[in-house]
């Protein structure tokens, strides 16, 4: 098995997937995105991870998400991490863009399982071996088959982190417990798993992972941070107990497609990060009032 490259990792156990703030013209809010990053900081979080699903990779272009990516290193610095979201369904692209973010100095880098073409798992293990080995950052493997048709198996996850020294960090966002526990079996001792559904959290920390890339925790950090940190010193009842008072805000934020309620809460929370491009659009009015109701009942 090749050395790992990726040993030293420390980047905590409370990640956010963090959000992407437009302007009132639904362009990239630039200086309000390091802002937020630095809020989120302070709020609990160990670091962020930039353009993925929730920050509305889908339609941000190239240009957009160097520049986020450049702007909220600097900005952060060494107080957290910082991952970059280079992947996608089209290789070449997530490569060259992989290469490129590299560049700017992020901490790390995310792919997501290919979405649309639907690749079979040897051209998953060949799509992300191809991304890992265009660099030296170290690199997360993102599954999420609620936004890809594709389960990436936990066969798959331990042939990549057998060949390809830099796949070291999966994020699972499968209700699945069992494939957790089978990725941290058969993996080194060093691989991390998050959790990429808040609900699963505890589930994942409890069957190897060390824990979460979270969208709540832009609303409730320091809740989840506390959560987290129970659960890791063996406070499981008390851990369990936070995780039940959490669960209404998980329900809440994700009644409809995110980041469509969590741009809401934040906005609920006294920070703008605006509004959404399409082919999402704005909450409903009742949904607004039933997340209001629910974030005015927990927090």
């Amino acid at each position: 098995m090749p050395e790992s490259t990726t040993s030293h990792l420390n980047w905590g156990r409370l990640l956010t997937a963090m959000v992407t703030p437009f302007d009132s013209h639904l362009r990239v809010h630039y200086d309000r995105a390091c802002e937020l990053a630095r809020w989120l900081l302070d709020h609990g979080s160990d670091g962020v991870v930039i353009s993925g699903t929730t920050g509305e990779s889908p339609t941000l272009n190239i240009e957009e998400k160097l520049r986020l990516f450049a702007e909220v290193k600097c900005a952060v610095g060494d107080r957290g991490t910082v991952i970059a979201n280079t992947g996608s369904y089209n290789t070449e692209e997530s490569v060259a863009l992989t290469r490129a973010a590299e560049g700017v100095e992020v901490d790390g880098i995310m792919a997501v399982v290919p979405y649309y073409n639907n690749p079979p798992q040897e051209g998953l293990y060949r799509h992300f071996r191809a991304i890992a080995q265009s660099t030296e950052l170290p690199v997360i493997l993102y599954n999420v088959p609620s936004r890809s048709p594709r389960n990436l198996e936990a066969g798959t996850v331990a042939r990549l982190a057998a060949d390809v020294p830099n796949i070291r960090v999966s994020k699972e966002a499968k209700n699945d417990m069992e494939q957790v526990r089978a990725i941290a079996e058969s993996t080194p001792d060093d691989y991390r798993i998050y959790s990429g559904e808040d609900a699963n959290t505890l589930g994942v920390m409890e069957n190897g992972g060390v824990g979460v890339i979270s969208v709540a925790s832009h609303v409730v950090g320091p809740q989840m941070k506390r959560m987290i940190d129970l659960f890791a010193q063996g406070e499981t009842e008390q851990a369990r107990q936070a995780e039940a008072d959490l669960l209404p805000v998980f329900t809440g934020l994700f009644a409809t497609t995110n980041p469509i309620l969590v741009k809401a809460a934040i906005q609920m929370t006294g920070l703008d990060c605006g509004g959404l491009r399409l082919p999402l659009v704005e909450a409903t009015d009742a949904e607004r009032d039933e997340l209001k109701r629910v974030l005015e009942t927990h927090l």
